[in-house]
């Protein structure tokens, strides 16, 4: 009996026969694995090419509007505001209000909620807060503008000073 020698299986012999064992889970987290690579990729690509169009057409309206063209530009303009990019909608939406590109206050203040609704980070928000308490302001309804203007210092933005000027 002392002569008798127990082999050890070495480690690749036992991943080799857990492996056989389970085969079929192995194939099944593999390619699991692999379905959630190509989507990861496959979104990231889609993003990649939605934002390429926007900023196309961004660059498109801005040539019809140098080229005064205001309404093209405005309706490009609405397109990239309604696709809820969080980049060029809130520029989009600075162009048309610079430009006075929308005559009806209405739709403007439409547009804002449109552009509030995007997910953005909370000072983003207090910009865009502070932009409509500005325009507000401009077409006279004061009131709702002073009311944007204290929840910008009731948060303690970095916005603060500046909607403090303002309201005085």
């Amino acid at each position: 009996m002392e002569n008798e020698i127990v082999e050890k299986p070495n480690l690749t012999d036992r991943i080799i026969t857990i492996v056989k064992k389970r085969k079929k889970l192995f194939i099944v987290l593999l390619s699991l694995v692999f379905v959630v690579l190509v989507g990861i990729l496959f979104l990231n690509y889609y993003q990649n090419s939605e934002n390429t169009k926007i900023s196309e057409k961004y660059i498109k309206a801005g040539i019809f509007l140098s080229t005064k063209d205001k309404e093209k530009s405005r309706i490009i303009y609405k397109e990239i505001i309604s696709s809820k990019n969080k980049f060029y909608s809130l520029l989009s939406l600075n162009k048309i209000i610079e430009n006075d590109l929308e005559k009806d206050s209405n739709e403007i203040l439409k547009l804002f909620e449109v552009v509030e609704n995007i997910n953005l980070k909370k000072e983003h928000k207090n910009i865009i807060k502070l932009k409509k308490a500005l325009y507000l302001k401009k077409i006279s309804k004061t009131e709702e503008g002073q009311k944007l203007l204290q929840e910008i210092i009731s948060n303690n933005s970095t916005w603060k000073e500046i909607a403090l000027e303002i309201s005085e």
